[in-house]
Parts: C-alpha cells; sequence; structure tokens
C-alpha cells in the first residue's frame, strides 16, 4: 500500500494544475531564477475587464498559488517575462492589446511602468497582435499590428525607435532571432518576411503560403537561428523554414486533425518543438530525421479542451505549460 501511494505521489509530480476564474489566453514562463515555477496567465473575456494573474508553483505543497491580480483592459494578446535570469534587474512583464504596457512585479503586487503607443492619432489605436522581447538586448521591445506595421521600441527611453511597414495586409505575429538585429514577421498577406535593424530600407521574403493563406503564428528556433516555425490560418500543419532556402518549407508536421494555435521549440535544442491544437492535443516533434519526412511526433498528451496556448519553459527545460478554457497544466517532458 506505502508502494502504491509512494508511485502515485511521483506520478502526481509529472502534471501540475492551476484552475482560473476565467478562460485564458495569454501564458508564459517566467525566467529569473529567483522565482522558479512562475508564470503569468491572461484572461480572454469579450469586454473591457481582463485579468493578468502572476502564479507559482508550491514545490512542497504541490499546487500552484496566486502571487498577484491586476486588470488589463483587452484581451492579452501576447504575455512576456522580461527574457533574463538575472536577480538585479527589475522584474518586469510585457503585455500587449491596445497598446504596449510593461509591468514592474514588487512584493507589493504589480505598478504599472509605461504604456507605449506609436498611434499617429492619439484617440484612436490600432490593435497589436503580438510582440517579442529581444533576448540579446532587452532594451529593445518588437511589436506588430493589424495596421500592416511592426515597431521597434527602445525602453530605456520609452519611445520608437523605428515603424516600418511590414506586410500588405494585417500582421499577426513578430519574433527576433538569436542576436540583436535580425527578426522575422507573419501577416495575413500570407508571407513570412526578415527584417534587419540595421538596414530597414530592404526585407526578404522567406516563404508565401498557397493561394496566400494568413499566416498567424511564427517562432524561431531558440539554439539554430536558420530555422523558424509558422503556423497558417485554420490549419493542422505546422511548417519548419530554413531560411537559407526559403520560399519551400523543409518539413510539415502534419499529426494533428483540428488547426493549430501555439507552437515553442524548445529552448535547450535545436531539433525539437511543441505544438498544440484545437483537437486537445500537444505534441513534441524531433526534427532530427529532416529533411526527410517526418509522419509521427515522439511524444503526445490530451488535454480536457482545446488547447489555445503552450509554453516551453527556458528556465525548466523539462517542462512544458499548456492553457486550455480556464486551466493551466505544467508537464513534465
Amino acid at each position: 500500500m506505502q508502494d502504491d501511494q509512494r508511485d502515485d505521489n511521483s506520478r502526481k509530480k509529472e502534471i501540475y494544475t492551476y484552475n482560473c476564474p476565467w478562460l485564458i489566453y495569454g501564458m508564459n514562463w517566467s525566467l529569473r531564477a529567483d522565482y522558479p515555477f512562475r508564470l503569468a496567465v491572461g484572461s480572454f473575456i469579450e469586454e473591457y475587464t481582463n485579468k493578468v494573474q502572476i502564479v507559482q508553483l508550491n514545490e512542497e505543497e504541490g499546487c500552484f498559488s496566486t502571487k498577484a491580480t491586476f486588470d488589463h483592459p483587452y484581451p492579452t494578446t501576447k504575455i512576456m517575462w522580461l527574457p533574463s535570469v538575472t536577480t538585479d534587474k527589475p522584474d518586469l512583464l510585457g503585455t500587449t492589446g491596445d497598446y504596449l504596457r510593461i509591468w514592474e512585479y514588487t512584493s507589493e503586487g504589480v505598478r504599472p511602468r509605461c504604456t507605449l503607443n506609436n498611434s499617429k492619432n492619439s484617440e484612436f489605436c490600432a490593435p497589436l497582435t503580438s510582440f517579442d522581447w529581444n533576448r540579446a538586448d532587452p532594451n529593445i521591445v518588437g511589436t506588430s499590428s493589424i495596421d500592416t506595421t511592426c515597431t521597434i521600441w527602445d525602453l530605456e527611453t520609452e519611445t520608437a525607435r523605428t515603424q516600418l511597414i511590414a506586410h500588405d495586409k494585417e500582421v499577426f505575429d513578430m519574433a527576433f532571432a538569436q542576436g540583436t538585429d535580425m527578426f522575422a514577421s507573419v501577416g495575413a498577406d500570407g508571407s513570412v518576411r526578415m527584417f534587419d535593424l540595421r538596414n530597414l530600407e530592404h526585407s526578404t521574403i522567406i516563404y508565401e503560403s498557397k493561394n496566400f493563406v494568413p499566416l498567424l503564428r511564427l517562432n524561431w528556433n531558440k539554439q539554430d537561428s536558420n530555422y523558424l516555425a509558422a503556423v497558417m490560418m485554420d490549419s493542422p500543419v505546422a511548417i519548419v523554414l530554413d531560411i537559407r532556402m526559403p520560399s519551400l518549407p523543409v518539413v510539415q508536421l502534419m499529426g494533428h486533425s483540428s488547426p493549430i494555435n501555439s507552437l515553442d521549440w524548445a529552448p535547450h535544442s535545436s531539433c525539437h518543438i511543441a505544438t498544440a491544437a484545437d483537437d486537445s492535443m500537444a505534441f513534441i516533434w524531433d526534427l532530427q530525421p529532416m529533411p526527410r519526412e517526418i509522419e509521427d511526433p515522439m511524444l503526445a498528451y490530451t488535454a480536457d479542451a482545446e488547447i489555445n496556448q503552450l509554453s516551453w519553459s527556458s528556465q525548466h527545460t523539462n517542462w512544458i505549460a499548456l492553457a486550455f478554457d480556464r486551466t493551466m497544466q505544467i508537464l513534465r517532458v
């Protein structure tokens, strides 16, 4: 009986679950070494009354506790912690929705640090679809917008370094590669475009979808920035691109039966990527056989509902977080 109990306890530690009072959309792991197993989650409420919660796992008790909750007007299109493990910097968190907002977490709670808006029309703003924090220089943040632009922000001066028309239609996502200068974006025109901050006169179209189906998400390989992955609207397929051989995917990951909502490369491995979809499935793929076809994922997990968000922890590389319905789960992989 004691052995059975020990086995049960060890199994429980493979999965931890946190239940929110609302549908979860935004989600991200913290990187700071002094806050292990900490995440931020954002609500999806179709009103001007959204929330962000900061939660942390109590490993001794085996459950998450809420550390802070703060108001956020619209649903967060993305949440991201400052990508730094050091503990001597302010504990910052970014969100996008109507504006790019930077928040600071302290022992007394969360306070707004700055709200950044580069709209020429002060009365209205074009919603921001996503953003990314530059890991090589955390003073740089890039945002994407439905007004066809990407904006590169300087957090120190709280001003826009540059704003460029990135696509012919709405921009749905943007992400920095390794280093300071390169970033890519995807949008409603069905293209993946690559930019260099040192020369923004030109961009490189590295992929265009068949019939120009909108591309919703992209994610750079964190170990080898020759590779990035992207997802088309309403598509169960994730495409992996090699920027040295543009225009055709190196491989297509076709295991899902419903549209993919989220994907994330392993932070510690150049050949592993996770995908999550409306079929309630999360997959981890081993891409070592590339460019040969990859038929099946190496790991699969079934959630209780459609998975809206997936995030692979850079601090705890054998843990992945999933958000579905009102539930967040972290899984040991």
